[in-house]
């Protein structure tokens, strides 16, 4: 037996049931390059990323490794089809298998649920003695992680900039979410020296920015504040994403903003308060939204967002006020969902009990179809209202006007050309009917 891990970024399919293929990767996740950190010294390993390369179905590999996040998972089962008819062993990971397993099927020999750092060692061990399990789940109770491989992904056509973790977890549990699922609350945090070691490797490969991986990263504000201190001294970018609390912390936006942090995500998720509550994120205000972005831009931090159509709430009418919304608040690269409840998620789980759900196998779930009946509004009226939102936001008026036009461009025309390369992109991909998931 070959001691050699494939693993399988799986890509996704688009509306037309294509195959999205890239000609370049900004984003590139962090499992991989982590979990072939884990692996034992005496086993190779390869990383491929379907998105930029073809995957190699004659692989010499005895152990295929395929993950899932969110509709990928159904790109992973084909995938996972053609190496158990070659006779190879193929395990499963990722947060969609992670939050439901059961569509693992027969396909795989394994299924490896939520994080991988206390079982990964285990699995090769049982699969070396011809004896895995068909589960392998141990909760986190702490967060240290080894240097990752990024040797297996800087030969392919990657971004300028690499993912380093701080945390994982948050402390909100908004009922839609799967952190908020596989997490219930808790957020671990990696050692800031440890992070920093990662940070310092990243630049000594030739890197000067970075993204800071934390699905809510100002969840700790003393020890974010840490962190900038150690950051700001590297003379590197930075972006990352958060809760939009953070705002009201003007001490902490002025660290992040000279520690280098050029843009934040934040999940705004919607305007209408009712949404929210819907949701279980009514901790958020949308009547403070503008004044909050507008904290967060005047400390020099851009803005991205992410916000769902199709909640209860919507209505053909809410189209101008989320478009009016967007111009106003300056952001920089606006994302939109079709509100799809993610198995396992309390959300997905009501949902289910109401009989609103429209789509049994939750493998065809995509974030530009809607699932959900809605009261007022039939799929194909959400779906063209999120069409519509789209096509008008990056109209190129308003694309010329956030990036262009911007009134820092003078100062940093090589960031707000990004942007504009990004925003064209994603213009590029909603004209096509893609929605700009995979960057």
């Amino acid at each position: 037996m070959k001691k050699k891990v494939l693993f399988i970024q799986p890509t996704i399919y688009d509306d037309r049931g294509h195959l999205i293929k890239k000609r370049k990767l900004y984003f590139v996740g962090l499992a991989y390059p982590l979990l072939a950190a884990l692996t034992p010294q005496d086993w190779e390993c390869e990383i491929c990323l379907e998105t930029i390369e073809d995957i190699p179905f004659n692989s010499d590999a005895s152990l295929i490794a395929c993950g899932g996040m969110g509709h990928a998972a159904n790109r992973s089962r084909e995938i996972a089809a053609e190496f158990k008819r070659q006779g190879k062993a193929v395990i499963a990971g990722g947060p969609m298998f992670s939050l439901a397993p059961e569509i693992s099927g027969s396909l795989f020999d394994s299924v490896l649920i939520g994080d991988a750092e206390e079982v990964w060692a285990k699995l090769i061990c049982d699969f070396e003695n011809i004896n895995l399990k068909r589960f392998y789940e141990k909760k986190l109770v702490s967060l240290s992680t080894p240097l990752p491989r990024y040797d297996l992904i800087l030969p392919k056509r990657i971004g300028d900039f690499l993912p380093v973790q701080a945390g994982r977890g948050c402390p909100h549990r908004c009922k839609f979410c799967s952190i908020a699922c596989m997490y219930r609350g808790a957020y671990l945090k990696r050692d800031i020296a440890e992070v920093m070691r990662d940070i310092r490797h990243v630049k000594s490969l030739g890197f000067n920015r970075f993204l800071l991986l934390d699905d809510n990263i100002a969840a700790d504000p003393g020890y974010l504040k840490k962190l900038c201190r150690e950051i700001a001294g590297l003379g590197m970018e930075w972006m990352s994403q958060c809760a939009l609390d953070i705002a009201d912390n003007q001490e902490l936006l002025e660290l992040m903003a000279q520690s280098g942090c050029s843009t934040l995500s934040f999940g705004l998720e919607s305007v209408s308060q009712s949404n929210l509550e819907e949701i279980g994120k009514g901790w958020c205000h949308p009547a403070k939204y503008l004044e909050q972005l507008a904290k967060v831009r005047e400390s020099g931090i851009e803005i991205a967002s992410e916000m769902m159509v199709g909640l209860d709430g919507d209505t053909p009418e809410t189209l101008a006020d989320t478009v009016e919304f967007t111009e106003q608040s300056c952001i920089i690269t606006p994302k939109f969902y079709i509100m799809t409840p993610i198995p396992g998620t309390d959300f997905y789980n009501e949902m289910r009990a109401a009989g609103r759900l429209t789509e049994e196998d939750v493998c065809k779930y995509t974030p530009t179809r809607a699932v959900i009946r809605h009261p007022t509004m039939t799929m194909e009226e959400i779906t063209a209202m999120f069409w519509e939102i789209y096509n008008q936001v990056y109209s190129l008026r308003r694309i010329v006007q956030r990036c262009l036009l911007h009134r820092r461009f003078l100062r940093r025309p090589a960031r707000y050309v990004f942007y504009l390369m990004v925003n064209l992109y994603y213009r590029y991909q909603i004209k096509r009917k893609i929605g700009p998931i995979i960057m």
